[in-house]
């Protein structure tokens, strides 16, 4: 299907620096995380990589392959103008060979992010690195592409989609899937939500829509502290909405991605006198990289060490 996208579109998948990937859990919880993407123009899947030490996204990409994948921040790829694109597709996940993802992570890093391999540490500290360098792919075949054109969510998107009857119809031809309702129970607040709408004013906001596919957008946020709302705008077209589990992803990065910034909040979709917002549930931290190894190594000690012991744990169930 990628090879007769659009050249624009097939662009954006060859240099977009970030993806904003997504797996649904058991929960029925989206969750959306930014990562580098890897495609060739006339590539049949797009890939992206986790570490061995956090293999969650993975590990809910082979329970539930229905993925998503958004490239909404162009960021670093050299593109003006580029459309916001949305990938919906299947999920495979490739662990078989751990040593050799390790190789190709580091060569298709050192052609992609040459910047940022640079600072990856010395080749002595690799053994102590299994946790991040053993890598497992997931490599997801698309189903549905939505494309934005100018990244302007409030006009219609344009459909492409390996279903020749959704393209005849115009609409999702899926039948409907079980959905997970609003969670409920107390909402959590943490300092970090002012940053959306002031640091971050836009965010990308994921909902699983009523065939099981992830649906994600970026759109303008802002908090609505008093009570205690992310509340959504922008006016996007084809997004189909409907109340339940969300995820709202805040992320940015430079041109040559020297350090990284990222968190989610987790929680319910509600409409309240027809507007959108997302009641916040829980607050996840990314894998945040300050410049520098040694300012990052202290920022994520408790991580590392955390990543070490689970890494350790997935090895020995594939040994």
């Amino acid at each position: 299907m990628t090879a007769t996208l659009p050249t624009a579109v097939q662009q954006v998948f060859d240099r977009f620096v970030t993806t904003e990937f997504t797996t649904v859990d058991k929960q029925g919880q989206p969750i959306t995380w930014p990562l580098t993407p890897y495609y060739r123009p006339g590539d049949d899947c797009i890939s992206v990589t986790t570490g061995l030490g956090y293999p969650k996204k993975a590990n809910d990409a082979a329970a539930n392959p229905k993925v998503a994948a958004l490239f909404s921040d162009p960021t670093g790829s050299g593109l003006d103008q580029a459309p916001q694109v949305l990938v919906q597709g299947t999920a495979h996940v490739d662990d078989h060979d751990l040593q050799a993802n390790a190789a190709r992570y580091k060569r298709e890093l050192a052609e992609r992010l040459p910047e940022a391999q640079e600072q990856l540490p010395p080749k002595v500290f690799d053994r102590w690195m299994l946790w991040y360098l053993a890598r497992i792919y997931i490599h997801v075949r698309p189903e549905r592409i939505y494309v934005w054109e100018d990244g302007d969510v409030a006009r219609a998107p344009q459909l492409f989609d390996a279903r020749l009857e959704e393209v005849r119809s115009g609409h999702d031809e899926e039948p409907p899937a079980a959905h997970a309702g609003a969670s409920g129970g107390a909402e959590a607040w943490d300092e970090r939500l002012d940053e959306l709408g002031d640091v971050f004013p836009d965010a990308t906001v994921t909902l699983v829509a009523p065939d099981g596919f992830p649906f994600s957008v970026r759109l303008p946020v802002e908090v609505d502290r008093g009570a205690h709302r992310i509340r959504l705008g922008g006016g996007p077209v084809g997004v189909p909405w409907q109340p339940g589990l969300a995820c709202v992803t805040a992320h940015d990065h430079p041109e040559q991605f020297r350090w990284q910034r990222n968190f989610q909040v987790r929680g319910d979709l509600v409409e309240e006198d027809g507007a959108w917002s997302v009641v916040p549930r829980k607050l996840v931290g990314g894998f945040e990289l300050p410049p520098g190894f040694v300012t990052r190594t202290r920022l994520n000690l408790k991580k590392f060490n955390r990543f070490r012991r689970t890494a350790k744990r997935e090895l020995a169930k594939r040994t």
